[in-house]
């Protein structure tokens, strides 16, 4: 098949007359839906309810977010139409060193970027959320964050989830004793419907909601959270804290079949990934090709999305990166050049560098109000339980986005992702991030929808928006079998159902080594509104506890 390179880009714009009928909430945890859907009956828009959510899944989801790490929040405004995103990403230290987790021989020490003190980056969820209600929202920091503060000093029940969760870290939760008194009992697994009780977090949000940003870079949590990464021998200063700053950042957009995608620019990777595998593929009538043929060229297409990804993203205000060129359809006209539908390209013949991915941890939220405003929304603290330590008297588990840098470029992190010099590590630089939150905007409507999943939510989010081109329901994009493919190691993995035995082996005859994974991964949250009616649709991805919530 010829691939044809389609330039075609088409402006979209909602006319000031076009409302939802209804306002809609997926998020990954039913306490976080509810409450953002008690912010909006309140009064509240589209982002005083992201605030809500966001502080909810930090306390009822300890292993996915929370104020000890960060996000990324993509947003629409419907009143001028403003497109943003709010980076919350985590810094590196101003004393990291880029060797800082090399041993004499200039090897990785195994665990140093993971755990403990050492591990984490300087969090800023917090900042993002009183960016948030100062700049967009319409109820103060004192009303949206009190579900948070309420649920944190009241409890909530341990799911078999979270247990699944937990036991999957418990030896890291057991090292620290505030942690384990907090996040276990007696030492060991909870028991299902123990109550988790977070009362000095409850004191934190607090602070959080009478002072803003101030409540949390300054003042008592500050100085708690210097105290205890100090007496674990972290290398945080007062100054980290100072300077940390929210940065709104101009998102990336591009047009794909009638449709444009608004999604994020680095430090996350996703945007560049997602555009570069949408322009191969726009190249090709996909509706004709059977479904190895079809498979193939997207395990293809994201493997030399995956390799410009190891070789040249990383924080745009350290390094320069060729967004531009990247994104450009010709540069993956260039790409699918080297594609043959009849044969896999190992990554070995591709230029670049030379890990088993992974991805239980981070979460993700949609929202979409009765103005039309819109949030995607992704939170990370990066490995389940992030770094594994409370400071103490805070109660904020602490993230392990450090380990988001290339330690040592060419080796792969906890999620077998590969990075060069331009994600090495620097003080105060921006780690970088797999997280897509994503918006999808056309004439006929509106996609908000994105995933956790570590080095699989890009591969997860580009399969969402693909099934929303084909104008399959809401429901069928957070429930589709996934396959993935990024680059090194180079297999192709795939969910248990997700391949039949005819296409397996036709993908194996293509010269594709094949994994199935023991558990399906990801946990999707999409809302869709359809213009020509105003009706709204939203789903929780099946594989996770969440809830979609319209309020009609």
């Amino acid at each position: 098949m010829r691939f044809v390179l389609l330039l075609l880009f088409i402006p979209f714009s909602l006319t000031a007359q076009e409302r939802p009928t209804a306002a809609a909430i997926a998020s990954a945890q039913p306490l976080a839906t509810e409450a953002g859907m008690t912010i909006l009956a309140k009064g509240g828009n589209a982002f005083d309810a992201a605030i809500t959510v966001s502080a909810v899944l930090a306390v009822v989801e300890p292993y996915g977010s929370g104020f000890g790490g960060g996000g990324f929040w993509l947003l629409h405004r419907a009143s001028d139409k403003r497109q943003v995103m709010l980076d919350g990403r985590e810094t590196a230290p101003l004393a990291a060193q880029r060797d800082m987790y090399l041993d004499d021989t200039g090897e990785v020490v195994p665990g140093l970027s993971m755990n403990g003190a050492l591990a984490a980056g300087i969090p800023g969820q917090a900042a993002a959320l009183a960016h948030l209600a100062e700049h967009y929202g319409q109820l103060p920091l004192s009303t949206t964050l009190a579900p948070a503060i309420r649920i944190a000093r009241e409890g909530f029940e341990v799911s078999e989830y979270y247990r699944t969760m937990a036991g999957f870290r418990l030896e890291v939760l057991q090292r620290f004793p505030e942690t384990a008194a907090i996040f276990l009992q007696d030492g060991e697994l909870p028991s299902l419907g123990h109550r988790i009780i977070q009362t000095d977090l409850a004191a934190t949000l607090e602070r959080l909601a009478r002072a803003g940003h101030a409540g949390f870079y300054a003042g008592e949590t500050a100085q708690r959270m210097l105290a205890s990464i100090e007496r674990h021998r972290g290398i945080w200063q007062q100054a980290d804290l100072e300077q940390y700053r929210l940065i709104e950042r101009e998102p990336i957009r591009f047009s794909y079949r009638g449709h444009q995608v608004i999604t994020v620019p680095p430090p996350s990777s996703g945007g560049v990934a997602l555009a570069t595998i949408l322009n191969i593929l726009q190249g090709y009538q996909l509706d004709e090709l059977g479904e190895a043929e079809r498979l193939h060229l997207l395990a293809e297409a994201m493997r030399r999305a995956y390799r410009d990804r190891a070789e040249y993203l990383g924080d745009s205000d350290f390094v320069e990166v060729p967004i531009q060129r990247l994104t450009d359809p010709y540069y993956a006209a260039g790409l699918a050049a080297s594609i043959r539908l009849d044969q896999a390209t190992p990554s070995s013949t591709l230029p670049g560098i030379g890990g088993e991915p992974g991805g239980l941890h981070t979460s993700h939220f949609s929202i979409l109000d009765r103005e039309g405003n819109q949030v995607a929304a992704t939170l990370s603290i990066n490995y389940p339980f992030g770094s594994g330590l409370v400071a103490e008297g805070t109660g904020l588990l602490l993230n392990n986005e450090m380990d988001d840098f290339s330690a040592k470029p060419g080796s792969p992190n906890a999620y077998g992702l590969v990075g060069a010099e331009a994600n090495a590590i620097a003080p105060g630089k921006r780690m970088l991030s797999s997280m897509s939150p994503t918006l999808v905007h056309s004439n006929d409507g509106v996609a908000i929808l994105g995933t956790p999943g570590g080095s699989r939510i890009i591969t997860t989010v580009l399969q969402g928006i693909l099934a929303h081109v084909d104008n399959r329901p809401v429901s069928e994009w957070v429930a589709q079998p996934r396959i993935h493919h990024q680059y090194l190691p180079d297999k192709l993995y795939h969910e248990p159902e997700a391949l039949d035995s005819v296409v397996k082996k036709s993908l194996e005859a293509r010269g594709h080594q094949l994994e199935a994974s023991t558990r399906p991964w990801g946990n999707m949250q999409a809302i869709h509104w359809r213009i020509s009616d105003g009706r709204v649709s939203a789903a929780s991805d099946p594989r996770g506890e969440g809830l979609a919530l319209t309020d009609k």
